[in-house]
């Protein structure tokens, strides 16, 4: 039977442990007992983990030896703020399916009331990402960033970077993609509701952005960012 695998909210040496609400769900509803044992990720590493201690609000693990690590793509997400129950759902499943890095950003299509709301939710989106990535299994999870304005955005580096546009309908995604870089990220743009305007579109591409399309079907921001993500983790395997 597979271990579950949890992020440690502590490690040093070999003792890590789980604290606040993570390690009240692990022995709540999940019945913790001593000697059991799970996968915990410290950083970059993933070992096995027995408990040997539960307290209130706190479990703590003795770590054996180090699990074979998985192929990481360096998979980033420039993310023009939408509605926040649609983009949670989005960060869920995007970290589910390996992006390392979310770069939230205000379009100029983002409403007004989310704009200004959005600074407030990365704490949240963060717990969303690292609860999706204990349940996908993955070492870490994204780095997501505080959110940013468009000029930001369009100044972003990586290896290679793709504005996902309606606009655009010759060239697909698919296409654009080269083997994995070896030194860099690909980055994936993707608007808000409304779609980019002109304007968006002229800086993005004035600053060397590849644009490319999904297909033919006119997309929720939420579905162009998992189906996305998806194509780009399938090219690179």
């Amino acid at each position: 039977m597979t271990r579950r695998r949890w992020i440690a909210d502590e490690f040093n040496g070999n003792r890590a442990a789980l604290i606040g609400s993570h390690a009240d769900h692990l022995s709540g509803v999940l019945r913790a007992r001593i000697g059991q044992e799970f996968d915990l990720s410290t950083g970059e590493v993933v070992r096995r983990g027995r408990i040997v201690a539960i307290h209130d609000r706190r479990i703590e693990f003795e770590l054996a030896e180090e699990l074979p690590a998985a192929t990481v793509f360096q998979i980033a997400v420039a993310l023009a703020i939408f509605k926040f129950d649609r983009m949670e759902w989005a960060i869920e499943k995007c970290t589910e399916l390996g992006v390392t890095r979310i770069i939230p950003f205000i379009a100029r299509r983002t409403g007004a009331h989310l704009a200004a709301a959005a600074q407030k939710r990365v704490e949240r989106w963060q717990r969303i990402a690292c609860q999706a990535s204990e349940q996908s299994r993955r070492a870490t999870p994204p780095e997501i960033a505080e959110p940013v304005k468009l000029k930001e955005a369009v100044a972003l580096n990586a290896a290679t970077r793709i504005l996902l546009a309606e606009a655009e309908d010759r060239v697909l995604l698919k296409d654009v993609l080269g083997p994995a870089p070896a030194d860099g990220e690909i980055i994936l743009a993707i608007g808000p509701e409304g779609g980019w305007t002109e304007s968006e579109l002229e800086l993005f591409t004035n600053a060397g952005w590849i644009t490319a399309s999904l297909g033919g079907n006119i997309l929720r921001a939420e579905t162009a960012m998992i189906a996305a993500t998806a194509i780009v983790v399938s090219e690179l395997q």
